[in-house]
């Protein structure tokens, strides 16, 4: 038997840590208090008939009701399904609908996005809400208040507040990405995943103590941010700050002063934007110690951040179908520009066109095998076989090795993006912009910014249409981060003699300055 929420949290009262805060949020618990509200919502989900491998989706703001619905799947062997709170009500109804959760957890700030997306998805059958908000729900679905919900578990009998006997194979944790494809697809974890993360790049790379405190920017839907606030800091017994805000420098500021955490995470866009900010030079003295991941972190915009506030950061690369980390930088042993060197644990090899493995200097495609690896994509048969061969997975990057070992990415092999660390699909902007009545055709791709750091910038054909005009269709239709950065307006756009788009003439030009340059707003961090 294996448990992730007795590895996590119960074994901590045996070890005599129970009186030891666990996590602060708006308010503060002991890991002896997650124990006990662990157990309510475990009790709770199987009152209201939910079976092994049953997936409940949790939307919700960082917070401890999120981490309890989370850690409480685990304990009563149901499947934590946490999702994008960024989603459109069409995006979370067609996750929601494709992942048939029973049970749906949200928290107040996400009720009508919630209620706009359940006729969606006819299998649920119970909402839970934290926070008081209007929520109507169809006929068919019981809605019950995060309070009553914990009361029933309280009520319930005590054999269902136990772990239930799962093992290491058993299903823990789902999380939804677009990865390679651009369609949102399931990553399946299983229980022993989370302790291996915890193990390798926790342990080994961070090397995680007790009296750490960790804060991350990255939320808890996020593979990289459910692993900095709660795989790493639980696994030790250390301490995890969550804010259920969006990341502000300013919010950071008033963190770093009132809760003073040792172990910083963040996405090199918000490094960036750190960096732009008014920060005093010493807000981060208590940190010993950050990490980047999400993208490629510039050289010159890692070195003026340890120059500014005294703090190394880490780079390294991790995916939702690995969990977390697989290749990274380490403490004592960074090479800006580089991922650094694979974690303990992990295997990596670029391979060629051919698949042979790449020598020192040579291009190829990164691959990774270790024990945190998905079991494969829920309902997606063709695209699992595409990354997941035998042991390996296939991570859709172009990475090339040196002759020390360390290894550099040159982007994608494929035309997805990341915007702030998340995957974006071209032709899912692309196809919103062409539902203005006034664009003709677009291309969306990657350019760096003034930090080095790729964003969405959109090309179009259109007539009697302004820039600020079209970033704000793209915001009105889809998760903010998805839409284009700037608009810029051309002719035509390259094609082959097909007719197919030439995306890499599009950068090429875009690198030449071609087209209108017109800023565009830029969207809060």
């Amino acid at each position: 038997m294996f448990n992730a929420a007795t590895y996590l949290v119960s074994r901590h009262l045996d070890e005599g840590r129970g009186s030891h805060p666990a996590a602060r949020g708006t308010t503060t618990v002991t890991y002896a208090d997650l124990d006990e509200l662990v157990g309510d919502v475990a009790a709770a989900y199987r009152t209201l008939g939910l079976h092994r491998d049953d997936r409940v989706m949790i939307v919700g703001t960082d917070d401890i009701p999120m981490l309890a619905a989370i850690l409480g799947s685990f304990r009563a062997g149901v499947v934590a399904v946490p999702v994008s709170t960024m989603q459109t009500s069409a995006e979370l109804g067609a996750v929601l609908a494709d992942s048939g959760a029973r049970l749906l957890v949200c928290t107040h700030e996400l009720a009508e996005v919630v209620q706009a997306a359940l006729p969606a998805a006819p299998e649920v059958e119970h909402v839970v809400l934290s926070g008081g908000a209007p929520l109507a729900v169809p006929p068919s679905v019981s809605l019950t208040s995060w309070d009553a919900f914990l009361d029933a578990g309280r009520a319930a009998a005590t054999t269902l507040r136990d772990p239930v006997a799962t093992d290491e194979d058993s299903w823990a944790l789902w999380l939804y990405t677009s990865g390679t494809t651009g369609l949102p697809k399931a990553a399946m974890h299983r229980h022993a995943n989370i302790r291996h993360v915890a193990e390798t790049y926790g342990a080994q790379v961070l090397g995680i103590r007790p009296d750490d405190v960790t804060f991350s920017i990255a939320k808890l839907f996020f593979a990289y941010g459910i692993g900095n606030s709660v795989f790493f800091p639980m696994s030790v017994g250390a301490t995890a700050l969550l804010d259920p805000r969006r990341p502000s420098p300013q919010m950071v500021q008033e963190r770093l002063a009132a809760d003073r955490p040792t172990l910083f995470f963040a996405v090199p866009t918000f490094y960036g934007a750190l960096l732009a900010s008014d920060l005093p030079d010493d807000a981060f003295e208590s940190v010993r110690l950050a990490a980047s991941a999400g993208e490629p972190l510039p050289g010159p915009l890692l070195r003026r951040f340890k120059d500014r506030f005294g703090v190394d950061i880490i780079d390294g690369i991790g995916s939702t179908e690995a969990l977390h980390i697989f290749l990274s930088n380490h403490p004592g042993d960074i090479r800006p520009g580089t991922t650094g060197t694979p974690v303990p644990g992990y295997d990596v090899v670029v391979r060629d066109e051919n698949g042979r493995e790449a020598g020192p200097g040579e291009p190829g495609a990164l691959h990774v095998r270790g024990e945190s690896i998905a079991l494969g994509y829920w309902r997606r048969t063709a695209a699992s076989r595409q990354v997941f061969q035998g042991e390996w997975l296939v991570t859709g990057d172009t990475y090339v090795r040196d002759e020390d070992g360390y290894y550099t990415c040159l982007g994608r092999n494929s035309d997805m993006l990341k915007a702030g660390g998340i995957w974006v699909s071209p032709a899912e902007v692309e196809s919103r912009l062409i539902e203005h009545p006034a664009v003709r055709e677009a291309a969306v791709v990657g350019m760096a910014d003034e930090h080095g750091i790729d964003k969405p910038v959109a090309v179009v054909v259109a007539d009697g249409v302004g820039e600020e005009e079209l970033v704000t269709w793209c915001r009105d239709g889809m998760a903010h981060y998805k839409a284009p950065r700037r608009v810029l307006f051309v002719d035509e756009l390259p094609k082959t003699a097909t007719g197919k788009l030439q995306r890499f003439k599009v950068r090429a030009a875009l690198a030449e300055g071609v087209g209108d340059d017109r800023p565009a707003p830029e969207p809060a961090v």
